[in-house]
């Protein structure tokens, strides 16, 4: 009998990732799952009502779909700096919307509304499901996640013969998804949710619920290297940055944090996004505590960083011109370092040393990723909290292929490579 393949690593990781992303199938879910996570390794859960304790520790605090956690290590002062991850939980998707049980022609549908910039087509002929929160008439806020309940149905070929020259889909009418047929009882979407919920018979006075893709993530390719599933824009970088939490010293000369925020796939402008306060009440609460006044604040603002890790594109094999000619990532070829002359991310030549450095420390490879002239790119975080709190600020990533589609394409080691380098961001210079 062969003996059993080792499990590297890489396997390890991917195959807790896998697990991660299952798990998170909406932002709150992510930030839940991230909070529980921590609870389970000794973090403490701190409430944002409360006063917040001084001492070193190792804490967690969710607001909505973000979650921000620390490590406040041992003899950390008034001008002690901080490490801190950006990334964010929120993925392209789609969002219930309120009066959403709709009927067509003997079909139950959701009404759904566009959430982000979705690859519209890559969501066609997918079991999808309902996930989020729900708010019940009693003020309780609860969890709820559907399984496999809906689908956008794709017109056949044989009713519009010219699809394949070019698919246009209308945002409103094509895209509502199916959940069952007609029959002789009333169809209420908000009840069912209710049920899933575990809270059957309740009245749903507000619910913040989207659709996800419940296909599973998997490994393929020659080796197994390739790696497909949903929402890796941005849970990938969500995952880094907690598997570096969990692994970050009690004694080093920072303080770490992981900092998810919720919304950047609109823009970020949310109390739970990173245009909002969240991070800026963490981090001055945790300089309270540590005896700082202003100055000393700003003191430690200022020997900061913050590694805004989103996903960014791998040169696309049947695309190649839409591409940088000179500057080409590609899978394999290690996390990316994100630069643009207009700041929509916020590297420069200073982040540019700093996140090269962190690399060699964890020995993973890096390319970098400058977008075509002819094609703007997107933005991230990065920007945005530099702007906000004026911590120094470099953006990275994984590369990725089928970006914002119902499902992304990543290779292992790129995605492990990310977490070593987090891992090594927050240890000890």
């Amino acid at each position: 009998m062969p003996a059993a393949t080792p499990v590297t690593p890489t396997d390890a990781y991917i195959e807790d990732f896998a697990a991660f992303v299952q798990a998170s199938p909406s932002s709150y879910h992510a930030a839940a799952e991230v909070a529980r996570r921590l609870e389970a390794a000794g973090f403490d859960r701190l409430d944002e009502t409360e006063a917040w304790p001084a001492a070193p520790g190792r804490r967690v605090v969710v607001r909505d779909g973000a979650v921000i956690a620390w490590v406040q290590p041992d003899g950390a002062g008034p001008v002690t700096p901080f490490r801190i991850l950006g990334a964010h939980t929120d993925s392209p998707s789609f969002k219930l919307k309120p009066n959403p049980s709709t009927t067509g022609d003997g079909v139950l549908q959701a009404g759904v509304e566009l959430y982000g910039g979705p690859l519209l087509n890559s969501w066609l002929d997918r079991e999808l499901e309902l996930a989020g929160r729900i708010a019940t008439d009693d003020g309780a806020l609860h969890l709820v996640r559907t399984g496999p309940m809906l689908r956008i149905p794709q017109l056949a070929i044989h009713l519009d013969r010219e699809v394949n020259k070019g698919l246009t889909l209308d945002k409103q009418r094509h895209t509502q998804p199916v959940w069952g047929v007609v029959g002789d009882d009333e169809a209420d979407l908000l009840a069912e949710l209710a049920r899933f919920a575990g809270v059957p018979g309740a009245t749903i006075v507000g619910h913040d619920v989207l659709v996800a893709d419940t296909n599973a993530p998997a490994r393929f390719g020659r080796s197994g290297e390739l790696f497909a599933s949903g929402r890796m824009d941005n849970l990938s970088s969500v995952y880094a940055g907690l598997v570096a939490l969990l692994a970050a010293p009690a004694e080093a000369g920072h303080v770490s944090v992981l900092a998810a925020f919720d919304h950047e796939e609109l823009g970020s402008e949310s109390r739970s996004g990173a245009s909002g306060p969240m991070l800026e009440d963490v981090l001055v609460r945790i300089a309270a505590g540590l005896g700082a006044g202003d100055d000393e604040r700003r003191r430690a603002f200022a020997a900061s960083w913050i590694l805004s890790s989103d996903a960014g594109h791998a040169v696309h094999p049947n695309y190649p011109e839409r591409h940088d000619p000179a500057n080409r990532p590609v899978l394999g070829g290690g996390p990316l370092l994100k630069l643009n002359a207009n700041q929509r991310y916020a590297s420069d030549a200073v982040g540019s040393a700093l996140w090269t450095g962190v690399c060699r420390q964890a020995g993973v490879p890096t390319q970098p990723f400058v977008s075509n002239n002819a094609i703007p790119c997107g933005s991230t975080i990065g920007p945005l909290a530099a702007t906000r709190l004026g911590i120094r600020t470099v953006d990275v990533g994984v590369p990725l292929l089928s970006m914002h589609s119902a499902r992304e394409l990543a290779h292992v080691d790129d995605l492990a490579a990310l977490g070593a380098a987090v891992t090594a961001f927050f240890a000890p210079a």
